[in-house]
């Protein structure tokens, strides 16, 4: 009769499985990196789609079907690991981009949207300082114009509220226009309920802000039984509602609302406090600040089935920590996605140079927008 095995003997017998495997792997990496340097010498691609599907296919047929969707992620996985060691490996002296420090001054020629007393124009400030004097444009689009036609050297652009979530408009223009990011920075919102002087909150029945700022204040606009109307920006709005004869209020900053002499009928109306928004400051050329930490991508993945998976586990694989996905529709009517991703790391640093390399080389669509620090207010 069999001996029948208790729970500590099956244990061992697996960590005897588990140490054969562990040796397996990493002759396999050894060979893999061999591998990388023959295709070096010889000017073969890394990636070879054929010889890829050649291994899992015969990885499936030489499984039992229980097993063979199990067996080809495993082998997959192995070979995208392979991969990444592969351009690390031949990117151990190599940058895979050209770029200058950022020329952060009060003197900088910078562009945001709105008009003076926008959050914009105090992101601006954190980064170039108090004495900067802002180009204000019409809408996201004409800053992006402006910075891509050398009409500009930067612009500031709002990507994301602590509260309402990814302002998507920034994001589906990112696909429009060529830019890199060279900083970021964090402003913090002070939403208020602003009038013309003399007006009286119960002489109120419109309220009129940007699209974000309303949704930060869904609660207190229900309240008040206010009826919420979507405005350019929230100086723009304000600058609106100084000018109109009509009791209507605005959702602005409070240092908006004393700028164009505004009475505030109440602060700090934000559903939740405190309240962010995070700017970027983009630029035409690839700048780099030495603090830079933080790096942005934007890809289109293959209809295929794990895409996202294999995806993420580069970075995983690469030991990057990701800090952003967020995904857009491509406008075209194929229910296509572009996926933006912010992840911690330098391009100094030769695991994030492999890591980019395998993402432009192995993907159909794929952008790098910068690698960038971020600027604090003291």
């Amino acid at each position: 009769m069999d001996h029948e095995m208790n729970l500590d003997e099956l244990r061992a017998a697996i960590n005897a499985q588990d140490a054969i495997i562990q040796k397996a792997f990493e002759e396999r990496m050894e060979l893999c990196k061999n591998v990388a340097h023959y295709k070096q010498k010889h000017g073969m691609q890394i990636f070879q789609t054929a010889r890829e599907k050649e291994i899992i296919d015969r990885i499936r047929s030489a499984t039992t079907p229980e097993l063979a969707s199990s067996s080809a992620l495993l082998f997959q996985t192995v070979m995208d690991i392979s991969k990444y060691l592969q351009y690390r490996e031949l990117h151990r002296e190599t940058a895979p981009y050209d770029f200058t420090e950022p020329t952060i001054s009060a003197q900088s020629v910078v562009a945001c949207q709105g008009t003076a007393g926008a959050n914009a124009e105090t992101a601006a400030k954190q980064i170039f300082g108090e004495d900067v004097q802002p180009a204000f444009l019409p809408t996201f689009a004409d800053v992006f114009e402006a910075v891509q036609s050398g009409k500009v050297q930067y612009g500031i652009i709002p990507v994301m509220n602590s509260t309402a979530g990814s302002v998507v408009q920034a994001y589906d223009l990112m696909a429009e226009y060529n830019f890199y990011i060279a900083r970021t920075t964090v402003v913090e919102i002070t939403n208020c309920l602003a009038v013309r002087p003399g007006t009286k909150l119960g002489e109120v029945s419109s309220v009129y802000s940007h699209p974000q700022a309303l949704s930060q204040c869904s609660h207190f606009i229900t309240q008040n039984g206010l009826t919420p109307y979507p405005y350019s920006n929230t100086a723009t709005a304000a600058k609106m509602v100084m000018e109109s004869e009509e009791p209507i209020a605005a959702i602005c900053s409070e240092n908006c609302a004393k700028l164009f002499g505004m009475e505030i009928l109440r602060d700090h109306i934000s559903d939740y406090v405190p309240n962010f928004t995070r700017f970027i400051c983009i630029s035409k050329m690839l700048e780099v600040s030495p603090d830079a930490d933080r790096i942005s991508v934007m890809l289109r993945l293959p209809h295929e089935e794990g895409s996202l998976h294999r995806m993420l586990s580069k970075f995983v694989i690469a030991g990057m920590n990701l800090l952003k996905l967020e995904s857009r529709p491509i406008r075209n009517g194929s229910f296509e996605v572009l996926f933006y991703l912010d992840f911690s790391g330098s391009i100094h640093d030769t695991s994030v140079c492999a890591l980019l390399s395998d993402l432009a080389e192995n993907l159909e669509y794929f952008k790098f927008l910068g690698n960038y620090g971020e600027a604090f207010v003291n």
